[in-house]
């Protein structure tokens, strides 16, 4: 345990408040990475842009992340977590405004900028804090936790839309999650944090100690691939059902809200299988549910299977991210911020990929063969963890024998 951590809970200073503002923080980020997918037809009728000009603004908002998420970790293993998240948590707010406003593709372009930029840190920093906040076995079941939120932000805007679509406008609906981007905000103001872990100086040899480690670079696939696949999935599902099946906006909406449902329930169910199963284990056995499901998803004859498939392609994903972020911060927990920062920006650079891809796809083709994009990445995973599961058996037995 992280020793700033446990001299927090000496003075009684408030793990659980701690916690709590890490809910929040994730519960927001899911919020940002729904948006653009929840939002992306009506875009289309009041602004007026082509499939390839949307898959740039998915293109853009996770290039911003992953500029941020390159920088957090650093920051946080030198200066603490607290300016890092506040600042974080506006600069959603702020962009959430700009999307409610934004007349022309040039404004919902500068939003998705910022919105990235915010989120990045956001989504890194709230991470980072769990996993020192928790030890052993509960570093996995907390994070699998963090995700439930994240599924309940993700979940929130989708929701609404297909419900209230006839009630509010999707603008009042952005103005009401920019509301709830403030929350955080004024949480992370005058919550105390933990004091650095480096505060005299970031060691900057043991980081390149850590960049050489080849489960930090297998660990930082999986993500790659995991966060191409729940970026795209549920950046396109959308629209896949409306213009490929007809589905009408509404139902489309809902189906969108499914989707995160199920990849919260499946984080819910996985913070109690993670005390009970091995971390590849679990990983190995989600990535061959969410392989099945994508192939009926791509495949699929009618608008019912397509969006069965793409319920239960969350559920597969839904144990893979926070399951393998437990397994990095338990191997480096001494600089949890720096390698959560190196995974999370592998993982971003495949959300930044495959969306703007399966748009190219889409534009040239069509969207069914764009979908062929998270067959292909599950299937990926599946191979990467095989690998760790052995990198992990191999670390293990040097542990025994020293």
């Amino acid at each position: 345990m992280d020793t700033a951590i446990a001299s927090d809970r000496a003075a009684g200073s408030g793990v659980a408040r701690l916690q709590f503002s890490a809910w929040a923080g994730m519960f927001v980020f899911g919020i940002v990475m729904a948006i653009l997918g929840a939002i992306l037809p009506s875009l289309f009728e009041r602004i007026g842009f082509g499939a390839a000009q949307a898959g740039n603004l998915f293109l853009t908002m996770n290039f911003a992340m992953l500029v941020t998420t390159l920088f957090f970790g650093p920051l946080v293993d030198r200066f603490g977590f607290k300016a890092v998240l506040a600042v974080s948590a506006f600069c959603v707010a702020a962009a959430f405004l700009l999307l409610s406003r934004a007349a022309s593709y040039g404004w919902v372009l500068g939003a998705a900028i910022v919105l990235g930029l915010g989120g990045g840190a956001l989504n890194g920093g709230t991470n980072a804090l769990t996993s020192d906040l928790h030890e052993g076995e509960g570093r996995g079941a907390a994070l699998n936790v963090l995700g439930i939120f994240f599924g309940f932000g993700a979940l929130s805007i989708p929701f609404l839309i297909g419900a209230l679509r006839h009630v509010l406008s999707v603008s009042r609906i952005l103005g009401l999650a920019a509301f709830l981007s403030l929350a955080p905000f004024i949480v992370y103001v005058v919550l105390r944090f933990p004091k650095a872990k480096h505060a005299q100086g970031f060691p900057i040899k043991a980081a390149a100690g850590i960049a050489r480690s080849p489960l930090l670079w297998l660990t930082a696939l999986i993500l790659f691939f995991e966060s191409a696949n729940e970026f795209t999935v549920g950046g396109w599902i959308s629209t896949y059902l409306q213009r490929t099946f007809g589905v009408g906006a509404a139902a489309a909406s809902l189906v969108l809200a499914a989707y995160w449902a199920a990849i919260m329930s499946g984080r819910l169910i996985s913070s109690r299988l993670v005390r009970r199963v091995r971390n590849e284990t679990l990983i190995l056995a989600s990535a061959l549910l969410a392989l099945a499901a994508a192939l009926l998803m791509a495949l699929a004859p009618s608008g019912l299977a397509a969006a069965a498939g793409a319920v239960l392609v969350g559920f597969g994903f839904a144990a893979i991210y926070p399951t393998t972020l437990a397994i990095v911060g338990g191997r480096f927990a001494a600089l949890s911020g720096t390698a959560f920062s190196v995974v999370i920006a592998v993982g971003l650079a495949g959300g930044m990929l495959a969306p703007w891809l399966a748009g190219r796809i889409a534009e040239a083709a069509s969207l069914r063969r764009g979908l062929i994009i998270p067959v292909v990445d599950c299937a990926m995973i599946v191979v990467l963890t095989l690998f760790v599961g052995h990198e992990t058996k191999l670390k293990n037995q040097e542990g025994r024998s020293a």
